[in-house]
């Protein structure tokens, strides 16, 4: 259920700031900046946040190396999916979704990976230990 959260969270982060439809940020605050500049530098700030804790977190946990890696294996199933015909790419807004799935999948694994690691290995990270 953890992983779940933190994946969701992820995906709200991402859609929130930008997706095909106009409730996002980036189509918000361009309508809205000049009539309440001051909630759109609160809200952005709030973003930036949450993206701060996240890539942070996934910089730690898995490195880039491991965020691309995780995007190359989103990237392979997206293929396999499309090669069955399983999936079409040829609307913009379902190839935009999927790009907010594929990042939102890389930050939630690289949240959740010392959580994981720990569980599977038995091994506190060294942020971890009490002091």
């Amino acid at each position: 259920m953890g992983f779940l959260f933190r994946w969701l969270f992820a995906f709200v982060l991402l859609a929130l700031t930008f997706n095909p439809t106009p409730w996002n940020y980036v189509a918000w605050s361009l309508r809205s900046y000049e009539a309440s500049l001051p909630l759109v530098v609160l809200s952005g700030l709030l973003l930036l946040v949450g993206y701060i804790i996240y890539l942070r977190a996934t910089l730690r946990s898995i490195g880039l190396f491991g965020m691309v890696l995780v995007l190359a294996v989103v990237a392979a199933a997206v293929w396999v999916l499309f090669d069955l015909s399983w999936l079409r790419l040829d609307n913009p807004d379902v190839t935009l979704w999927l790009g907010i799935f594929a990042l939102s999948l890389v930050l939630g694994i690289g949240l959740s990976w010392s959580i994981v690691r720990r569980a599977l290995s038995g091994q506190a990270d060294v942020d971890d230990v009490e002091e």
